[in-house]
Protein backbone atom coordinates (compact mmCIF):
# COMPACT_ATOMS: atom_id res chain seq x y z
CA UNK A 1 0.00 0.00 0.00
CA UNK A 2 0.85 3.22 -0.91
CA UNK A 3 -0.22 5.85 2.49
CA UNK A 4 0.52 9.62 1.61
CA UNK A 5 -0.94 11.08 5.15
CA UNK A 6 -0.63 14.77 6.47
CA UNK A 7 -2.28 16.05 9.39
CA UNK A 8 -2.46 19.76 9.60
CA UNK A 9 -1.17 21.21 12.55
CA UNK A 10 -3.30 23.00 14.52
CA UNK A 11 -6.62 21.52 12.83
CA UNK A 12 -8.62 18.39 13.36
CA UNK A 13 -8.23 17.74 9.52
CA UNK A 14 -5.82 15.51 6.96
CA UNK A 15 -3.76 18.11 4.90
CA UNK A 16 -2.68 15.25 2.33
CA UNK A 17 -4.26 11.79 2.19
CA UNK A 18 -3.99 9.79 -0.82
CA UNK A 19 -4.21 5.69 -0.68
CA UNK A 20 -2.47 3.82 -3.69
CA UNK A 21 -2.53 7.47 -5.63
CA UNK A 22 -6.30 7.79 -4.83
CA UNK A 23 -7.56 10.81 -2.84
CA UNK A 24 -8.90 9.36 0.31
CA UNK A 25 -11.73 10.80 2.76
CA UNK A 26 -11.38 9.95 6.62
CA UNK A 27 -14.77 9.17 6.67
CA UNK A 28 -14.83 6.14 5.01
CA UNK A 29 -12.34 4.81 7.92
CA UNK A 30 -14.32 6.34 10.84
CA UNK A 31 -15.50 9.59 12.21
CA UNK A 32 -14.05 12.29 14.61
CA UNK A 33 -16.07 14.53 16.93
CA UNK A 34 -15.87 15.61 20.50
CA UNK A 35 -16.03 13.24 23.27
CA UNK A 36 -16.45 15.55 25.87
CA UNK A 37 -18.89 18.88 24.33
CA UNK A 38 -20.40 19.93 27.73
CA UNK A 39 -16.84 20.77 29.14
CA UNK A 40 -15.35 22.93 26.08
CA UNK A 41 -15.44 26.58 25.32
CA UNK A 42 -17.75 28.11 22.87
CA UNK A 43 -16.68 26.55 19.50
CA UNK A 44 -13.60 24.31 21.27
CA UNK A 45 -13.26 20.80 21.62
CA UNK A 46 -13.11 19.17 24.91
CA UNK A 47 -12.19 15.92 23.81
CA UNK A 48 -11.67 15.63 19.78
CA UNK A 49 -11.19 11.65 18.44
CA UNK A 50 -11.10 9.97 15.66
CA UNK A 51 -13.09 6.39 16.09
CA UNK A 52 -12.28 3.26 13.28
CA UNK A 53 -15.55 1.99 12.31
CA UNK A 54 -15.33 -2.02 10.97
CA UNK A 55 -14.16 -2.34 7.19
CA UNK A 56 -16.24 -2.61 4.10
CA UNK A 57 -15.40 -4.65 1.04
CA UNK A 58 -16.23 -1.34 -0.54
CA UNK A 59 -13.73 0.97 1.22
CA UNK A 60 -11.66 -2.10 0.60
CA UNK A 61 -12.58 -2.30 -2.68
CA UNK A 62 -12.08 1.39 -3.57
CA UNK A 63 -8.84 1.93 -1.92
CA UNK A 64 -7.03 -1.63 -3.55
CA UNK A 65 -6.27 -2.38 0.26
CA UNK A 66 -6.22 -5.46 2.58
CA UNK A 67 -8.12 -5.67 5.84
CA UNK A 68 -4.76 -5.05 7.77
CA UNK A 69 -3.88 -2.01 5.37
CA UNK A 70 -7.34 -0.91 6.31
CA UNK A 71 -6.55 -1.50 9.79
CA UNK A 72 -2.90 0.33 9.73
CA UNK A 73 -4.84 3.44 7.93
CA UNK A 74 -7.00 3.60 10.93
CA UNK A 75 -4.24 3.53 13.91
CA UNK A 76 -2.54 6.45 11.97
CA UNK A 77 -5.75 8.38 12.11
CA UNK A 78 -6.64 7.82 15.36
CA UNK A 79 -3.52 9.13 16.43
CA UNK A 80 -3.30 11.73 14.23
CA UNK A 81 -6.93 12.83 14.58
CA UNK A 82 -7.24 12.69 18.13
CA UNK A 83 -6.52 16.11 19.76
CA UNK A 84 -8.26 15.88 23.47
CA UNK A 85 -9.06 18.92 24.46
CA UNK A 86 -8.19 22.29 21.39
CA UNK A 87 -9.24 25.70 21.49
CA UNK A 88 -8.03 26.72 17.77
CA UNK A 89 -11.41 27.25 16.19
CA UNK A 90 -12.28 29.70 19.44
Amino acid sequence: MKLELEIYGCLCSTAKFIINDINADSDDFGEKYDHDEENAEDYACGDMKFDSKPATQKTLDKYKITVDEYREVCEKLEDGLSFGCCGWCV
